[in-house]
């Protein structure tokens, strides 16, 4: 009997969970005629990652040796990586060694950064093992057992073509089995050995229809000591074969794909005799349903990990399909809903416009039980794009950091989307399932070795990325790229325009003998204010703000620190409404400023900007051809304002209203030292308090 289930059931309560398989076919489909009549969301989460103004310096720890996915030929440019190393950890027994697979078949062990070739996977198991299509075909990942140093077990995942083997899978997908993924448990005559010895057994075959989203990784959860239940048991994430967005097997409990799984390698009690099905598993008690399944309704459930602090939760990064990258925090028993729900929202498998296929929960959502995100991002194409591409966004999910290098980050979850490499983070006190809100996300930057500001396109070397995150027994964090074939160790944190300006300081500055406005009779200096009172026009030459007034108390600054509060006087029914802060002035046509708008959509709005005898160019990180940073004012109170702008390195930051974190950063080298101003393009508004803190080069 198959067993499907819409709903997350709860352990022991099998009376319940018996009705609601019973009830599979109704719950299933109520949520997409529910929404037949609602409105497609285009921008499923409007809040994009935050600048944390954090930056990860890192310098490089390994570099690979190229390898080739076997058994080729490669059509698929996207495997065309220098070395594809897909994780690293540190193995269990003390000797600090850094195991990391690499998908064309090497496993290497690390110790000073020097890779050696450990075990020959894609030999031992040729000609079956199959590399050369679907980007996580190949020698997936290892992990070794918390007693590795004593009994010299560990475990991997490697892919076979079905077709060159006379293997039976343990479990299969209803269409016909095209590829093989196999859990093998090898055992080390010598675990302090340099290279491998020992004996294999395969304890876990499934069959997949296709050649993405299989087993992805298999782990041991590390908070778990010797006397904790969980201890020695292993975790299995198996995807959903790639069968489309129609695909219901993972609501199937007969089937694992689509689920995570849990068994006990050393037992017997599973079909094939070959490990243990753990009495706790949430479904061990359901008729009909795999006892091996720990939670349900998965995509491509990528990486997870477990909080070594706190309650010791585990997290999982799940790719999605149309729009959503999610992070999960998982338990026993959850049904994360694909393909009913990808992130929260519905998934409407039905919709005739493949571009229409987000929806709203419905109201009485609460009904099916489904597990969401705590953390999430949307994929935010650029304008004109073709919603049935790829737009390219794939998270990858990282670890909660509990070392001693990254004090600032500590019980963040750190995790990054593995295509274009972005770094970002959440606070595991904001990651709350209970809640209907997701964690704020924040951007983290990214420094070389010699202090350059750098991405990690930069580092790979390529616009691909493929990023993955590794771990040491210390809890410090490794950055990964396929592109490559290289590994960084994340060193310490830099805070982004953190240059000394602590040199002059300049106060009491807003008397009308200390500026020199573009238009004297559009501006009053009364009240310690200076008071933009008639809108400015456009005027002759390149594109530039309209009307501004210029501090000449003082000198020219290159590290300098601006600090005052700023109002916009044009009525809120304005949308197109601003005032600027300028800095960097060296000339009418040579200056740098600030817009802070209540506009975020288009280019001349809320950004940081150079003006160099040309139009106007946006610098600022945040920008993103459609949208940039939340919009700084949308009232007409007053608001503190700080921009921060280091000559040497060309950081810029602005600050609003006191926040930590930035609300715009630029990185731009064109000017060196400059004064400073207020004003807008044509509207009107006032500046009071103004410091100007600079070095004194």
């Amino acid at each position: 009997m198959n067993t499907s289930l819409g709903v997350r059931p709860r352990p022991l309560l099998l009376a319940p969970l018996i009705v609601l398989a019973l009830l599979l076919s109704a719950l299933v489909a109520v949520p997409g005629r529910a929404h037949a009549a609602a409105d497609p969301l285009t921008d499923p989460i409007p809040e994009r990652p935050a600048a944390s103004g954090i930056g990860l310096t890192v310098e490089e720890y390994a570099s690979f040796p190229k390898t080739e996915p076997p058994p080729g030929p490669v059509t698929d440019p996207r495997l065309v990586r220098h070395a594809r190393i897909n994780y690293l950890s540190e193995l269990p027994d003390g000797s600090g060694r850094m195991a990391v697979p690499d998908l064309n078949g090497k496993l290497y062990l690390v110790e000073d950064g020097t890779p050696r070739l450990y075990l020959d996977v894609a030999t031992t198991f040729a000609p079956q093992f199959f590399a050369s299509q679907g980007l996580g075909q190949g020698f997936g990942f290892v992990t070794f057992d918390p007693g590795f140093k004593r009994n010299g077990r560990f475990y991997t995942v490697h892919t076979e073509l079905a077709s060159a083997t006379t293997a039976v899978p343990d479990y299969r997908q209803q269409a016909t089995t095209l590829y093989h993924g196999i859990i093998t448990e090898w055992t080390a005559d010598d675990p302090s050995a340099d290279t491998f010895q020992g004996t294999r057994r395969e304890i876990l075959r499934i069959g997949f229809a296709g050649r993405i989203h299989g087993i992805q990784q298999i782990d041991f959860n590390p908070t778990a000591d010797r006397y904790d239940p969980d201890h020695g048991l292993l975790y299995v994430a198996v995807g959903d074969g790639g069968q489309g967005v129609r695909n219901t097997e993972p609501q199937d409990l007969s089937l694992p794909h689509g689920k995570i799984l849990r068994i006990d390698p050393r037992g017997t009690g599973s079909a094939n005799g070959k490990y243990g099905i753990p009495a706790r598993n949430p479904f061990t008690g359901t008729p009909g349903a795999l006892g091996e399944i720990y939670a349900v309704g998965m995509r491509d459930p990528h990486r997870f990990s477990w909080d070594p602090g706190g309650s010791h939760r585990m997290y999982l990064g799940h790719i999605g399909e149309h729009a959503i990258e999610s992070v999960y925090e998982v338990r026993a028993g959850d049904n994360f809903g694909w393909s009913e729900r990808e992130g929260p929202f519905v998934f409407d498998k039905t919709a005739t416009d493949p571009c229409a296929r987000i929806l709203p929960l419905p109201e009485d959502d609460d009904r099916y039980r489904y597990t969401y995100p705590v953390a999430a991002y949307d994929h935010d194409p650029p304008a004109g794009w073709n919603c049935t591409s790829d737009v390219g966004r794939a998270i990858v999910g990282g670890f909660v950091y509990r070392g001693s290098d990254l004090p600032g980050l500590r019980g963040k979850y750190i995790f990054g989307d593995l295509v274009d490499g972005r770094l970002l983070f959440a606070d595991t006190e904001d990651m709350d399932r209970d809640s209907k809100d997701l964690a704020r996300l924040y951007d983290l930057m990214l420094y070389d070795e010699s202090g350059k500001r750098v991405t990690m396109q930069d580092l790979a070397g390529d616009t691909r990325v493929d990023l993955r995150f590794g771990r040491d027994a210390d809890g410090e964090l490794y950055l990964l790229s396929k592109a490559n074939g290289k590994i960084w160790k994340v060193t310490g944190t830099r805070k982004f325009a953190s240059c000394d300006t602590d040199g002059t300081t300049l106060t009491r500055v807003m008397g009308e003998r200390n500026w020199a406005p573009v238009t004297p009779s559009k501006w009053r200096f009364t009240g310690g204010e200076a008071i933009l009172a008639e809108a400015g026009v456009a005027r002759p030459g390149p594109r530039r703000p309209f009307e501004y007034a210029v501090l000449t108390a003082g000198r020219a600054y290159g590290d300098v620190q601006v600090d005052a509060e700023v109002r916009i006087d044009t009525p809120v029914e304005i949308r197109n409404r601003d005032v600027i802060i300028v800095f960097g002035y060296q000339s009418d046509t040579k200056f740098y400023y600030a817009h802070l708008s209540t506009d975020n959509t288009i280019y001349p709005h809320n950004g940081i900007f150079v003006v160099n005898d040309a139009d106007r160019l946006r610098i600022e990180d945040q920008w993103n051809g459609r949208t940039g940073a939340p919009p700084a004012i949308t009232d007409t109170a007053w608001h503190k304002v700080r921009v921060v702008r280091c000559a040497s390195t060309g950081e810029i930051a602005v600050y609003v209203d006191g926040s930590r974190q930035p609300l715009m950063t630029a990185v731009d080298t064109t000017l060196t030292a400059g004064r400073v101003g207020f004003g807008s393009f044509d509207n009107i508004g006032r500046l009071r308090g103004m410091t100007v803190r600079g070095d004194d080069g």
